[in-house]
Order: C-alpha cells, then sequence, then structure tokens
C-alpha cells in the first residue's frame, strides 16, 4: 500500500499595497469564489469594505484569470454622520484581473494584476482602477491512499 498527497486550496489573504488594500479570500480553486477587500490607509470612519463575487474564467498551474462584480459598502460610517443608513453603498465595481504563481516551488505565492471600472453609488462618477499585489494561498493536505498490486 503507497501514499500520495495532493494539495487543496482552503483560502487566500492578499495585500495590495499600493492600493492600500488588505485582501481575504475563499478557495480562490474553485469556479466561483469571493474576494473581500479592507482600506487600510483611510480615515477609521471612511473604512470601506469591498464584496467581490469571482468567476475562474482559465486556471492553469501558473496563472488564473478571473472577472467578477462587485459592492463597496461601508459599514462605520454612521461614526461621521449619525443620520446615515446602518450600511452604506459607496459605489459598484467590475473586476478582471489574473494571479500568477511565478515560483515553481512555491505555487501558494502568487502576483495579483487586477483592472476594475468603478461607479459611484448615484452613477454620477466613476474611475478606473488598477491594482498589483501579493497573495498567499493556504492549502490543506489530503492524504489519499492508493493500493499496490
Amino acid at each position: 500500500m503507497g501514499f500520495s498527497y495532493g494539495t487543496h486550496a482552503q483560502g487566500s489573504i492578499g495585500y495590495y499595497p499600493w492600493s492600500g488594500l488588505l485582501s481575504f479570500g475563499t478557495n480562490p480553486q474553485k469556479a466561483i469564489w469571493l474576494d473581500t477587500r479592507v482600506q487600510t490607509n483611510s480615515l477609521f470612519s471612511s473604512l470601506s469594505v469591498d464584496l467581490l463575487p469571482l468567476i475562474n474564467l482559465k486556471r492553469g498551474e501558473v496563472a488564473q484569470w478571473y472577472l467578477g462584480g462587485g459592492l463597496r459598502v461601508n459599514p462605520l460610517y454612521r461614526i461621521a454622520d449619525p443620520k446615515a443608513k446602518l450600511l452604506t453603498v459607496d459605489g459598484y465595481s467590475i473586476n478582471f484581473g489574473v494571479r500568477a504563481a511565478p515560483f515553481a516551488q512555491n505555487r501558494q505565492i502568487q502576483v495579483a494584476l487586477e483592472v476594475n471600472p468603478y461607479v459611484k453609488d448615484d452613477f454620477a462618477s466613476g474611475v478606473l482602477k488598477s491594482h498589483f499585489g501579493v497573495v498567499y494561498v493556504f492549502r490543506k493536505r489530503e492524504k489519499e491512499f492508493n493500493e499496490q498490486n
């Protein structure tokens, strides 16, 4: 009897230094996954959270291409404005990106590059954003038993 080990992603954490975003994601190896991003360079009452359901378009050993929509909410805006809604929607986005795993010895370390058009909640203004960051994908080991004859 022999043993072999497979790896399966559980979730991910990332940092986009030029955008000031900290990212927490569900299993990015699944066809549909969720990424949440929190601003790290803002006033406490202006901290927004991006909720991004994403769909993998193409996955390979080295690169993963994805597309999805996004909703930016601000759960702490009531600190600055007591008359504000309990959960304030700041805007909407469309996200298109790639995660590349350049190190063959450790595919858990990935580089993320993303472009996303973003519009305010009233659709009066918008901006084309780009994000560049580093992501670490957490994996669990699954033991499989193989019978050898």
